[in-house]
């Protein structure tokens, strides 16, 4: 057996699937200009894939196709090889909590700041940054290569309102939130919001209202009474001059939410 080959068997027996080029090197007892080559022939055979300069998975024959390993069986590797806190976040921790509405084209992570993105073969991974991200609810959720954290539905439900043009716009937002709600604990929504810009329980109570969930919104109504001290508006990125207001929310109507059915 060639000695990559032997490298990522050993790996693979360990329950190891991603590794580094320094880890290769000091396995393989070669210099770094000759595991350089090994690693390129490996990836050239499809064998590994490279989400990070320096950070490589080990790609099984199911996902050759793919030319990399789904974003959330690496991406928690990745994250602790950068040191990096994050969670699965807006449409993709959606998608995990069952409210996928169309399968999201980008895999979204929240991290602390901004950050590129990434491409492994087909696919791509989005960072957000929000600096406050450690105080938010997360939940863990296997997968076959480990644990993936992801934001709770409750935080999934305020983010998706907070981070709109992130996720394909009001509308779909609307939508998602229509099917996420099933999984939403009302008690934990009025808690969420407080760790959050009023703002954001401003528009989601009025998506809520708008898409027939009103004792869930009326769990944000409180909150936004006693912490919204301006009109705020519906999309931040328009005009909010002589739109109507709503005064449940204190909202500027700046544009009409048609969710998809």
């Amino acid at each position: 057996m060639r000695a990559g080959a032997s490298f990522l068997a050993d790996l693979a027996s360990r329950g190891r699937h991603h590794f580094t080029t320094a880890e290769a090197r000091a396995s393989l007892h070669i210099s770094l200009t000759a595991v350089r080559a090994v690693l390129r022939r490996m990836k050239a055979r499809g064998e590994i894939a490279d989400p990070h300069q320096g950070f490589h998975v080990i790609v099984p024959p199911e996902y050759r196709r793919l030319g990399c390993l789904p974003a959330e069986q690496f991406v928690p590797q990745l994250m602790n090889h950068l040191h990096e806190p994050y969670y699965v976040a807006l449409l993709s921790a959606a998608e995990f909590h069952g409210a996928a509405h169309q399968r999201p084209q980008v895999f979204q992570v929240m991290m602390r700041k901004n950050r590129r993105p990434l491409r492994c073969g087909e696919v791509r991974v989005e960072f957000v940054a929000r600096k406050d991200l450690e105080r938010m609810p997360m939940i863990a959720k296997n997968t076959p290569r480990g644990i993936v954290r992801i934001s709770s539905p409750e935080a999934t439900a305020l983010e998706l309102v907070g981070y709109a043009d992130r996720c394909g716009g009001l509308d779909n937002v609307a939508s998602v939130i229509g099917e996420l709600v099933d999984v939403i604990d009302v008690a934990k929504l009025s808690e969420v919001a407080r760790l959050c810009p009023v703002a954001w329980a401003q528009r989601l109570g009025y998506l809520l209202d708008l898409t027939d969930h009103a004792r869930m919104a009326d769990a944000l109504a409180e909150h936004v009474r006693s912490r919204a001290t301006l009109v705020a508006p519906l999309v931040r990125s328009r005009s909010r001059a002589r739109a109507p207001r709503d005064e449940r929310w204190k909202l500027a109507i700046n544009a009409t939410v048609e969710p998809e059915v």
